[in-house]
């Protein structure tokens, strides 16, 4: 009875003294420049089906991004997923589940929103192949970079905007993309966005999504999207599910037997 009336109090504390809306990097493909508080954590989860091309689809159970605001301007952040591929085999289809090559990496903070400067930070992660439930030996550790840039244009509209680098691991190729949202903010609890995203080896495969955010509170959200594949994108469609969240982690939370 303590402890449950211990972890009420903490809520109550959290809801209290939140003084902003939990910012997150999903639903959408465009990171947010906005890092998780000092000595945050937070947590988001998501859940998907993505459709391609000859009737092949993947099951994401679930990607997570976990985060830590070691300073105001540097936030360490851990991700990955599990997904299972659905390839349509004759006479049955085949359905392999893993989890995906472990990333780890930090956001830092680099300006502040002044005029026509975005608020910016930089997003660098190390994908580490060997973690991950079926490792390729031939892949090396890669890195990937993206700059994150936000732009204010109303009190309740906003501009998102990504562009970056990812290298492959086997031949060290870079595949670059670009991420362009614009976001509406309608009342105290509800998020909506639309945006274009592209990636780009040999050739640009393209795609458009939207999607909803609903605020529990000031820490916890949940959020759905859709999207489709553009021109030669072998991504037909997807749709997922998300939920996010935050705490504070203090000496003072820590929930201790008595």
């Amino acid at each position: 009875m303590k402890q449950f009336l211990s972890i009420f109090s903490i809520l109550v504390y959290v809801q209290a003294t939140a003084q902003e809306r939990i910012d997150t990097d999903r639903p959408d493909q465009t990171e947010s420049a906005v890092l998780v508080p000092e000595k945050y954590f937070q947590g988001e989860f998501g859940f998907s089906k993505e459709n391609f091309s000859g009737e092949n689809y993947h099951i994401v159970h679930p990607t997570f991004l976990l985060k830590y605001g070691l300073s105001q301007r540097f936030e360490f952040r851990l991700e990955s997923s599990v997904t299972s591929e659905f390839l349509q085999r004759i006479p049955q289809t085949k359905t392999t589940t893993n989890l995906e090559p472990v990333e780890i990496g930090a956001k830092i903070a680099l300006f502040e929103e002044k005029g026509l400067l975005p608020k910016t930070s930089l997003i660098a992660h190390v994908v580490l192949p060997f973690a991950a439930s079926n490792p390729n030996k031939e892949q090396k550790m890669f890195p990937s970079f993206r700059f994150t840039c936000q732009n204010s244009i109303t009190e309740n509209i906003g501009l998102g905007y990504n562009f970056g680098s990812e290298w492959d691991g086997y031949e060290n190729k870079a595949v670059w993309l670009y991420t362009f949202s614009p976001s509406f903010s309608i009342g105290k609890r509800w998020y909506a966005y639309v945006e274009l995203f592209g990636f780009k080896e040999e050739t640009w495969e393209n795609a458009f999504d939207g999607g909803i955010a609903y605020y529990i509170s000031n820490d916890t959200k949940l959020d759905l999207s859709a999207g489709v594949g553009l021109g030669n994108n072998p991504l037909k469609n997807y749709v997922a599910l998300g939920f996010s969240f935050r705490i504070p982690l203090k000496e003072n939370y820590r929930l201790t037997k008595k």
